[in-house]
């Protein structure tokens, strides 16, 4: 089974090997893997392109910016994994000639999203370890949502215009891409290591100068990219301090299960929060570097203000507010979640079921992730927590006596401390399986909780109803029924 570090073997050979051994020698000074220290430089590294791509290359022609965007990609994942490039490579080849040869039709969807996952799954299988590695398969999950949705909108582009919904309108690809042209929106330095997720209609407003609030000029998004920069660089230093104090390994000592249940649950509940922090400091730096470039872009907000946040994969204070398990997946990899429900969730909708689409749309997301059973696990919980939330969410509405509850101003506190408590535990529970992968793993440390957020969740499903039917009057059940 092939690593990250063995890919990146033929990369350390003559010049490089000065270079590899002291990115080695600063990763053993900061506790860090060389993987991870490349993985970080090569994100920062995004805005002394963007710097040069704003000052030199804007307004440039188009054949010259694609090739810009994709020999930086190529060398960023020629830095990261060595020889083992040739698998993202290999596969935007491949759907080039897919979408020439194949054309705008359901076979080429079809062709496409069997081959892109195939090829994705088959490097999982084969570069799977027991712990978490960077290896090519990291940004290679990024890459195969790009090559599928571009699949999709290519076939959206050759429908009736009237056929489709407006969303579909705005990202229907009308002309026939280039290879340069794919393989630019494929490796474009500030999104192909880990997102975000963006279409192809909107690379193409900037490679033609459109995404600006100036236009002619480049865009005034430096503050804002700088705003974004310095946020991530806050959970950085957070993360950096915390992580030698909080880890997933602590889970599976004989330390932790030996404590009380209530220890347990309270490190469950602020690692599980903790864990999460690395993913927001990839996400703010790379959004900073997207807005710098322009690709940030999302127009002007209704008081005439230019957003930036067409890139956005966080919103900052929603996920560190919101008491709810809902308002963290609409505040988290906002652009993945928005990909799966544009091109998965919402094209099942000849299933006719809300909840087997979602179901759906989870089992991919979780297959996406990888082969582990843990990551089944975990979105098989998300799905679980998420019907039961708003059970909860309707019950409270519709009940006059629980909804005369949580609208005393008094008690409003408490209520949110409680649900702020209960929406971390479990989101840790549910990390749990994610961070672990196997199932041997994940497993011993439900069973030193006692499988608390099963039985919690499980409880509730069963419960509900039956508190409905003695709380909601039946002339409220009547009007939700007409």
């Amino acid at each position: 089974m092939a690593s990250a570090a063995e890919g990146g073997a033929g990369a350390a050979a003559g010049p490089a090997a000065g270079l590899r051994l002291g990115l080695d020698a600063l990763a053993a000074a900061l506790g860090a893997s060389e993987q991870a220290l490349r993985l970080i430089a090569s994100i920062f590294l995004g805005y002394p392109l963007a710097l040069l791509y704003r000052h030199y290359l804007f307004y440039s022609d188009s054949y010259l910016l694609h090739l810009f965007h994709a020999l930086t990609g190529l060398a960023i994942a020629y830095f990261n994994f060595g020889y083992q490039f040739y698998h993202s490579l290999l596969c935007v080849l491949l759907q080039f000639l897919i979408l020439r040869l194949m054309g705008r039709t359901v076979t080429a969807v079809l062709t496409t999203f069997c081959t892109q996952m195939a090829y994705l799954l088959a490097g999982y299988y084969y570069t799977a370890t027991g712990t978490y590695d960077i290896k090519w398969t990291m940004p290679h999950c990024v890459l195969t949502l790009k090559m599928i949705g571009l699949a999709i909108d290519y076939f959206d582009g050759g429908k009736d215009q009237n056929s489709l919904t407006p969303e579909q309108r705005k990202y229907a690809i009308r002309g026939v891409p280039s290879l340069l042209e794919v393989a630019g929106f494929a490796y474009f330095y500030g999104a192909f290591l880990v997102g975000p997720q963006f279409s192809m209609n909107h690379y193409r407003k900037l490679v033609q100068g459109q995404l600006t609030d100036e236009p002619g000029k480049v865009p005034n998004s430096t503050i804002p990219a700088l705003k974004r920069l310095s946020l991530g660089l806050v959970y950085l230093v957070v993360y950096t301090l915390l992580s030698p104090y909080i880890t997933h390994d602590y889970l599976l000592t004989d330390d932790y299960e030996s404590r009380p249940l209530w220890f347990r649950c309270v490190y469950l509940l602020v690692w599980g929060k903790f864990v999460l922090y690395k993913y927001v400091t990839c996400w703010l730096v790379t959004e900073g570097v997207c807005i710098l470039t322009g690709l940030g872009f999302n127009g002007f907000g209704e008081d005439g203000r230019a957003e930036w946040d067409a890139c956005a994969n966080m919103k900052v204070w929603m996920f560190e507010t919101n008491p709810r398990f809902t308002g963290t997946i609409a505040s988290f990899n906002i652009n993945t979640n928005a990909w799966v429900a544009r091109y998965f969730f919402k094209r099942l909708k000849f299933l006719g079921n809300k909840e087997l689409s979602q179901a759906l749309a989870l089992l991919f997301l979780a297959l996406w992730h990888g082969l582990h059973s843990g990551y089944l696990m975990c979105f098989q919980m998300e799905f679980l927590i998420v019907v039961v939330e708003k059970q909860a969410a309707n019950l409270i509405r519709d009940s006059p006596a629980l909804s005369g509850l949580a609208s005393v101003p008094a008690l409003q506190p408490l209520f949110y401390l409680v649900q702020q408590t209960i929406h971390w535990l479990f989101l840790g529970y549910s990390m749990t399986a994610f961070c672990l992968f196997t199932w041997d793993k994940w497993l011993k440390v439900y069973r030193s909780v006692y499988f608390i957020g099963h039985v919690f969740f499980l409880s509730l499903l069963l419960i509900l109803p039956y508190m409905r039917r003695a709380l909601v009057p039946r002339k409220e059940k009547l009007k939700r029924m007409e």
